[in-house]
């Protein structure tokens, strides 16, 4: 599935079962809680965090992609929302990234 493709998919699933967007705000707060889920798996599997019950570590590979495709999805709403291409962001954030940090990351010795 390419980017375009996840922005009419998600806004056809909007349209059909999700009835309508929540409006912008609230679509923010709902990513900044999903980010945050993510977040809490992530410092559990790669952090210091250890898992309130051992079973949960079983099936966190499974929960963090599941919290990731949370994140993906609200991003894509906003983006629908207000009107962002995506793909169009992303070719320019990576060209702007690119002349940016050309020589940058090579030369930080910390990254050897």
């Amino acid at each position: 599935m390419t980017i375009r493709e996840a922005q009419d998919t998600v806004d056809q699933w909007i349209q059909t079962i999700g009835i309508r967007y929540y409006n912008e705000l609230t679509n923010t707060a709902v990513l900044m809680e999903e980010v945050g889920e993510m977040a809490r798996l992530l410092a559990r599997i790669y952090g210091e965090q250890s898992f309130k019950k051992p079973e949960e570590a079983a099936n966190a590979p499974a929960q963090l992609a599941d919290e990731m495709a949370d994140v993906l999805f609200v991003l894509i709403c906003l983006a629908n929302q207000t009107g962002v291409d995506l793909t169009e962001a992303l070719k320019k954030n990576l060209d702007k990234k690119t002349l940016r940090d050309a020589d940058r990351h090579r030369n930080n010795e910390k990254l050897k």
